[in-house]
């Protein structure tokens, strides 16, 4: 950098915009005592120079004055108005510029009035400039240019002036001064320096606390915000919750929360994407929003669950109306730019009741919501005693689900699968008993659906497994067992892998079957792929159950590695009355024929619907007509007493040889 760039580097107002505004708050303070400073020395040095002309003593002082005053005033009313980076720069400018121009003003104006006193007036010069001058570059100490600009513009002419008079002691004294002035300037530029870094300090330190809160605030945000919503998150409703009922019954009112759950939410995500998911999950939290009062708290608690917190009418009457409105506001297609959505919500509502929790109000809305989802789907329900009665029957049998000894509590039952063209059973469907000593027997309509929504379900397949195989041990070769797979079983690497494990420390040859559900592998249809393939490696086989009734039906058979479709039994109901239902169960029937794996026919009760299916082609069966669920002893009993062939066995069953 050259000596001319430096130098006007020296003079000029810093770039760094904190440094700026540091300057200028600093010399803000200092400005009325320089320039009162200023003026006062310069009316005394006026008023003793009484025989100067009236332009020396007046009107050159009184235009420099009215300077000063004007500089007071601009920097007064800047300091009121608070100082912005470009005003604090120009105010800076002007006061470098100035410094020049009023040094240069006074100094010239100080000097012209030599010749008009006497020693002591002269003397009286050489102190006002000397003192002044140093009195300004110290108000000016934070300006490391104007301070500078002072110093050049008043030393220069005073020492030349002084010297070129030839008195030895002015000389001194312009000597001494500019020493002086020398050190001042030396600690002026040291302390600028320490000011200097100590703004920069400062401002590093401002940044990080501000990056400090900023991070503080986005993990605020992200702890209680929804960040594909903008809706408060589970975190924000619990403590939101907390506070409504607690000064709900500070006040003695009720309020009510409500769940609205989006009715097969994964198909749009299956069959549009994520990315549509999402989107259609942002439409729902604005039509929400626009309906809530303002009143009421509205969050996202996770995946397609909205909840809100009602803190006003929450009569009966009042919540039925609030949930129809929710659920009818989602009907209403989503037009995304996939294609359009159509999508249903079901919602369940509940009102707080004298001494509630926030966990036991909230658990109220979310067991209504899961009886609104089973059946009244699309609908909205409101909590009522009856649901008071059936929850605490839930919560009875959660807690003795979660305590229960399965491997002593589960036991199995067995139904048959009669092969026609072998005239013999062939296998017998796995079905789970639940006998808890605490509840009594407990229906698997209860239980099996309960356990899937407590994540205990696996723990469940795995206790049937191992009495499967046990039985499976004592029964003939022939006969095979099929154990049913929950959709929790098949998304879980660890419980496939004890399943594997059950099967494979058994021994072989294996004759455990395994049936799956359409709906149990939607969700990752690779993962339960690769668990079947390591069920089949150890001789298993793989039946799709409920045939019909799942999504995509066919690409099922098409990925999956099955051995056997079960068709459901809502077709086999019809197969007498509707053709449609024939034509299907024949189509399925000319499927597996063409695939090489064989079909069975669930819920048969009637010689009529056997007749028609046997016209259509099928052989396996299974159903009431062919034995209802039986212990492993009928089982054996059932298997000794069908070896007089089908035709006497249908005697047997219907009065009458075919």
């Amino acid at each position: 950098m050259s000596a001319v760039k430096r130098l006007v580097q020296f003079f000029a107002v810093p770039d760094d915009p904190d440094l700026v505004q540091a300057q200028a708050r600093a010399f803000s303070r200092q400005v009325p005592l320089m320039y009162g400073m200023l003026l006062v020395n310069s009316i005394v040095l006026a008023a003793t120079h009484s025989d100067a002309p009236d332009a020396l003593r007046l009107y050159v002082p009184g235009v420099l004055a009215a300077i000063c005053v004007a500089r007071i005033t601009m920097w007064w009313r800047s300091r009121d108005a608070g100082i912005s980076v470009e005003k604090a720069r120009w105010l800076l400018n002007s006061t470098v510029w100035a410094a020049g121009i009023l040094g240069i003003g006074f100094s010239t104006w100080a000097l012209s009035l030599y010749p008009y006193g006497g020693p002591y007036a002269q003397s009286h010069i050489a102190f006002y400039m000397g003192i002044t001058s140093i009195g300004c570059v110290f108000c000016l100490m934070h300006l490391r240019g104007a301070a500078m600009m002072v110093a050049l513009c008043v030393m220069v002419p005073f020492t030349a002036f002084f010297v070129v008079t030839g008195n030895p002691i002015y000389g001194a004294l312009a000597f001494n001064l500019v020493l002086v002035v020398a050190a001042l300037m030396t600690i002026l530029l040291n302390n600028y320096r320490d000011f200097s870094d100590l703004v920069a300090s400062r401002a590093e330190m401002a940044r990080k606390q501000a990056e400090t809160q900023r991070l503080s605030d986005e993990n605020y945000r992200l702890a209680n915000v929804d960040s594909l919503t903008g809706l408060p998150n589970r975190r924000s409703f619990d403590r939101q919750l907390r506070l409504a009922l607690e000064q709900a019954e500070a006040e003695q009112r009720q309020i009510a929360v409500a769940r609205l759950d989006l009715d097969s939410f994964k198909s749009v995500n299956e069959i549009f994407g994520q990315i549509t998911g999402d989107l259609v999950l942002e439409e729902v939290a604005r039509r929400i929003n626009r309906l809530r009062q303002p009143s009421t708290f509205v969050a996202r608690l996770g995946s397609n669950n909205f909840a809100l917190i009602l803190s006003a009418n929450t009569d009966r009457d009042t919540l039925q109306a609030c949930g129809d409105v929710l659920t009818a506001a989602m009907r209403p297609s989503f037009e995304m730019p996939l294609g359009t959505v159509h999508l249903t919500a079901s919602a369940g509502l509940a009102a707080s009741r004298p001494g509630d929790t926030a966990d036991t109000l909230f658990d109220r809305a979310d067991y209504v919501t899961w009886v609104a989802k089973h059946e009244a789907r699309g609908r909205a329900l409101v909590f009522t005693d009856r649901d008071a009665e059936n929850l605490s029957r839930v919560r009875r049998m959660e807690h003795a689900l979660l305590t229960a000894d399965l491997d002593k509590e589960i036991h199995i039952l067995l139904q048959p699968q009669f092969d026609i063209a072998l005239n013999r059973t062939t296998g017998f469907e796995v079905l789970a008993r639940w006998r808890s000593p605490i509840l009594g027997d407990v229906s698997p309509v209860e239980f099996i659906p309960l356990a899937e929504r407590m994540g205990v379900i696996s723990k469940i397949t795995q206790a049937v497994l191992r009495k499967a195989l046990s039985v499976s041990a004592r029964l003939p070769k022939t006969v095979r067992l099929s154990v049913n797979l929950s959709a929790q079983d098949l998304g879980s690497t660890t419980a496939m892998e004890a399943i594997a494990k059950l099967v494979q420390e058994a021994g072989k040859p294996c004759r455990i079957d395994f049936e799956i559900t359409e709906t149990a592998v939607m969700g990752d249809i690779a993962r339960a792929h690769e668990g079947l393939l390591a069920l089949l490696a150890l001789g298993s086989r793989i039946a799709l159950d409920d045939f019909g009734t799942g999504h995509s039906s066919l690409t099922h058979v098409q990925k999956l590695p099955l051995d056997r479709i079960k068709v459901d039994r809502s077709f086999v109901n019809e197969v007498t009355s509707d053709p449609t239902s024939r034509a299907i169960i024949k189509t399925t029937l000319d499927l597996c024929r063409n695939l090489g794996i064989s079909c069975v026919f669930e819920g048969i009760e009637t010689e009529q619907q056997l007749d028609a299916l046997l016209g259509l082609g099928g052989t396996v069966m299974q159903g009431y007509l062919f034995g209802r669920p039986m212990s492993e002893d009928k089982a054996v009993e059932h298997l000794k007493g069908e070896g007089a062939g089908w035709q006497n066995r249908r005697q047997q069953l219907f009065g009458a040889a075919s």
